[in-house]
Protein backbone atom coordinates (compact mmCIF):
# COMPACT_ATOMS: atom_id res chain seq x y z
CA UNK A 1 0.00 0.00 0.00
CA UNK A 2 1.35 3.35 -1.40
CA UNK A 3 1.93 5.31 1.58
CA UNK A 4 0.44 9.52 1.32
CA UNK A 5 3.32 12.33 1.92
CA UNK A 6 0.92 13.62 4.34
CA UNK A 7 0.73 10.45 6.43
CA UNK A 8 3.86 9.29 9.01
CA UNK A 9 3.94 5.82 10.01
CA UNK A 10 5.53 5.06 12.85
CA UNK A 11 7.02 1.50 12.45
CA UNK A 12 8.83 -0.06 15.76
CA UNK A 13 8.79 -3.58 16.97
CA UNK A 14 7.13 -2.39 20.15
CA UNK A 15 4.23 -0.70 18.28
CA UNK A 16 3.70 -4.05 16.18
CA UNK A 17 3.36 -5.70 19.68
CA UNK A 18 1.02 -3.11 21.21
CA UNK A 19 -1.23 -3.01 18.16
CA UNK A 20 -1.24 -7.09 18.30
CA UNK A 21 -2.66 -6.81 21.95
CA UNK A 22 -5.40 -3.89 20.46
CA UNK A 23 -6.46 -6.21 17.70
CA UNK A 24 -6.56 -9.55 19.70
CA UNK A 25 -10.32 -10.46 20.27
CA UNK A 26 -8.98 -11.87 23.81
CA UNK A 27 -7.40 -9.28 24.89
CA UNK A 28 -8.80 -8.30 28.43
CA UNK A 29 -10.10 -4.65 29.12
CA UNK A 30 -6.81 -4.16 31.19
CA UNK A 31 -4.01 -5.41 28.56
CA UNK A 32 -6.42 -2.91 26.01
CA UNK A 33 -5.57 0.12 27.87
CA UNK A 34 -2.20 -0.72 28.91
CA UNK A 35 -1.45 -1.08 25.12
CA UNK A 36 -3.44 1.95 24.04
CA UNK A 37 -1.49 4.01 26.82
CA UNK A 38 1.71 2.91 25.69
CA UNK A 39 0.89 4.09 22.15
CA UNK A 40 -0.17 7.15 22.81
CA UNK A 41 3.03 7.61 25.27
CA UNK A 42 4.86 6.75 21.31
CA UNK A 43 2.69 8.86 18.98
CA UNK A 44 2.90 12.02 21.50
CA UNK A 45 6.93 11.57 21.33
CA UNK A 46 6.61 11.92 17.27
CA UNK A 47 3.76 14.51 18.18
CA UNK A 48 6.07 16.82 20.30
CA UNK A 49 8.50 16.91 17.38
CA UNK A 50 6.71 19.94 16.13
CA UNK A 51 6.87 22.19 19.42
CA UNK A 52 9.00 25.10 19.73
CA UNK A 53 11.71 25.11 22.28
CA UNK A 54 14.34 27.54 23.84
CA UNK A 55 17.91 27.02 24.49
CA UNK A 56 18.99 27.83 28.37
CA UNK A 57 21.92 27.34 30.74
CA UNK A 58 21.48 24.72 33.31
CA UNK A 59 24.09 23.98 35.92
CA UNK A 60 25.07 20.38 36.80
CA UNK A 61 27.39 19.69 39.83
CA UNK A 62 30.32 20.20 37.87
CA UNK A 63 30.02 22.69 35.21
CA UNK A 64 27.51 25.20 33.36
CA UNK A 65 25.84 23.80 29.99
CA UNK A 66 23.55 24.29 27.31
CA UNK A 67 19.80 22.77 27.94
CA UNK A 68 16.11 23.50 26.48
CA UNK A 69 13.00 24.05 27.86
CA UNK A 70 9.35 24.32 26.23
CA UNK A 71 8.49 28.08 25.09
CA UNK A 72 4.94 27.73 24.32
CA UNK A 73 1.76 25.29 25.60
CA UNK A 74 0.88 22.36 24.11
CA UNK A 75 -2.72 21.37 24.01
CA UNK A 76 -4.00 17.75 23.55
CA UNK A 77 -7.59 17.83 22.39
CA UNK A 78 -9.48 14.52 22.41
CA UNK A 79 -12.47 13.84 20.49
CA UNK A 80 -14.87 12.12 22.24
CA UNK A 81 -14.99 9.50 23.59
CA UNK A 82 -12.48 7.02 22.69
CA UNK A 83 -9.80 9.92 22.36
CA UNK A 84 -9.84 9.86 26.00
CA UNK A 85 -7.69 6.59 25.72
CA UNK A 86 -4.74 8.11 24.48
CA UNK A 87 -4.36 11.14 26.81
CA UNK A 88 -2.59 9.93 29.71
CA UNK A 89 0.02 8.42 27.35
CA UNK A 90 0.24 11.91 25.51
CA UNK A 91 0.40 13.30 29.47
CA UNK A 92 3.62 11.38 30.39
CA UNK A 93 5.71 12.82 28.04
CA UNK A 94 3.84 16.27 28.71
CA UNK A 95 2.33 16.84 31.87
CA UNK A 96 1.87 20.39 31.90
CA UNK A 97 -0.28 20.32 28.80
CA UNK A 98 -3.84 21.65 28.62
CA UNK A 99 -6.37 19.07 27.98
CA UNK A 100 -9.65 20.33 25.83
CA UNK A 101 -12.38 18.47 24.57
CA UNK A 102 -14.56 18.03 21.78
CA UNK A 103 -17.35 16.19 21.51
CA UNK A 104 -18.71 14.83 18.08
CA UNK A 105 -22.02 12.78 16.74
CA UNK A 106 -23.06 11.72 13.59
CA UNK A 107 -26.90 12.90 12.39
CA UNK A 108 -28.75 10.11 11.82
CA UNK A 109 -30.69 12.12 9.35
CA UNK A 110 -28.14 14.02 7.68
CA UNK A 111 -25.18 11.80 8.30
CA UNK A 112 -22.96 14.80 9.57
CA UNK A 113 -20.74 15.28 12.11
CA UNK A 114 -22.25 17.62 14.88
CA UNK A 115 -20.35 19.05 18.20
CA UNK A 116 -22.47 17.96 21.49
CA UNK A 117 -19.68 18.94 23.24
CA UNK A 118 -16.80 21.17 23.56
CA UNK A 119 -14.13 22.81 26.03
CA UNK A 120 -11.29 24.29 24.87
CA UNK A 121 -8.11 26.08 26.24
CA UNK A 122 -8.27 29.92 26.24
CA UNK A 123 -4.74 29.95 24.78
CA UNK A 124 -5.75 27.32 21.55
CA UNK A 125 -4.92 30.01 19.27
CA UNK A 126 -1.07 29.41 20.92
CA UNK A 127 1.71 26.57 20.87
CA UNK A 128 0.86 23.06 19.31
CA UNK A 129 -2.79 21.46 19.15
CA UNK A 130 -2.70 17.79 18.98
CA UNK A 131 -6.06 16.27 18.11
CA UNK A 132 -6.01 12.52 19.12
CA UNK A 133 -8.82 9.59 18.36
CA UNK A 134 -7.57 6.02 18.21
CA UNK A 135 -8.99 5.10 14.90
CA UNK A 136 -9.60 7.61 11.78
CA UNK A 137 -11.90 5.62 10.26
CA UNK A 138 -14.51 7.88 7.46
CA UNK A 139 -12.86 11.15 8.62
CA UNK A 140 -15.56 12.99 9.12
CA UNK A 141 -15.34 13.49 13.22
CA UNK A 142 -11.67 14.18 12.63
CA UNK A 143 -12.16 16.83 9.38
CA UNK A 144 -15.22 18.28 11.70
CA UNK A 145 -13.24 18.86 14.53
CA UNK A 146 -9.93 20.05 12.58
CA UNK A 147 -12.26 23.15 11.40
CA UNK A 148 -13.67 23.19 14.84
CA UNK A 149 -10.10 24.00 15.95
CA UNK A 150 -8.80 26.69 13.24
CA UNK A 151 -12.17 28.32 13.44
CA UNK A 152 -11.38 28.98 17.15
CA UNK A 153 -8.38 29.87 16.19
CA UNK A 154 -5.79 27.03 16.39
CA UNK A 155 -2.90 27.19 13.90
CA UNK A 156 -0.15 24.40 14.26
CA UNK A 157 -2.05 21.39 14.80
CA UNK A 158 -1.32 17.44 14.17
CA UNK A 159 -3.71 14.86 13.85
CA UNK A 160 -2.66 11.68 15.68
CA UNK A 161 -4.04 7.99 15.99
CA UNK A 162 -3.49 4.37 16.45
CA UNK A 163 -5.11 3.27 13.21
CA UNK A 164 -6.03 4.80 10.30
CA UNK A 165 -8.39 3.84 7.05
CA UNK A 166 -7.39 5.24 3.35
CA UNK A 167 -10.66 6.24 3.65
CA UNK A 168 -10.40 8.34 6.49
CA UNK A 169 -6.32 9.70 5.60
CA UNK A 170 -7.99 10.79 2.17
CA UNK A 171 -10.81 13.10 3.43
CA UNK A 172 -8.69 14.86 6.15
CA UNK A 173 -6.42 15.35 3.42
CA UNK A 174 -8.62 16.62 0.69
CA UNK A 175 -10.56 18.83 3.76
CA UNK A 176 -7.11 20.01 5.33
CA UNK A 177 -3.92 19.69 3.34
CA UNK A 178 -2.20 21.59 5.79
CA UNK A 179 -2.63 19.15 8.50
CA UNK A 180 0.22 15.86 9.11
CA UNK A 181 -1.33 12.82 10.63
CA UNK A 182 0.36 10.67 13.10
CA UNK A 183 -0.62 7.22 12.89
CA UNK A 184 1.21 3.91 13.91
CA UNK A 185 -0.90 1.62 11.68
CA UNK A 186 -2.64 2.26 7.79
CA UNK A 187 -5.00 -0.45 7.80
CA UNK A 188 -6.42 -1.57 4.48
CA UNK A 189 -9.83 -0.34 4.16
CA UNK A 190 -13.85 0.24 5.76
CA UNK A 191 -16.36 -2.66 5.54
CA UNK A 192 -19.98 -1.56 5.08
CA UNK A 193 -20.60 -0.44 8.31
CA UNK A 194 -17.33 1.66 8.50
CA UNK A 195 -15.47 -0.35 10.85
CA UNK A 196 -11.92 -0.23 9.86
CA UNK A 197 -10.40 -3.98 8.76
CA UNK A 198 -8.66 -5.40 10.40
CA UNK A 199 -8.69 -2.71 12.80
CA UNK A 200 -9.59 -3.95 16.28
CA UNK A 201 -13.67 -3.30 16.88
CA UNK A 202 -15.04 -0.41 18.92
CA UNK A 203 -11.96 1.01 20.66
CA UNK A 204 -14.17 3.08 22.82
CA UNK A 205 -16.41 0.13 23.97
CA UNK A 206 -13.33 -1.58 24.63
CA UNK A 207 -11.32 0.36 26.30
CA UNK A 208 -13.83 1.47 28.56
CA UNK A 209 -15.41 -2.08 29.07
CA UNK A 210 -19.23 -1.04 27.41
Amino acid sequence: MKRPKHLELIEHPLVELYISKLRDVNSDISTFRSAMDRLGGILAYHALQRVQGEEIKVTTPLETTNGLKINEPVHVIPILRAGLSLVQGLLHFIPDARVGHIGVYRDHSSHEPVNYYDNLPEDIDRGLSIVVDPMLATGGSASHALHYLKENGAKNIVFACVIAAPEGVEKVHDQHPDITIISTKLDRELNDQAYILPGLGDAGDRYFGT
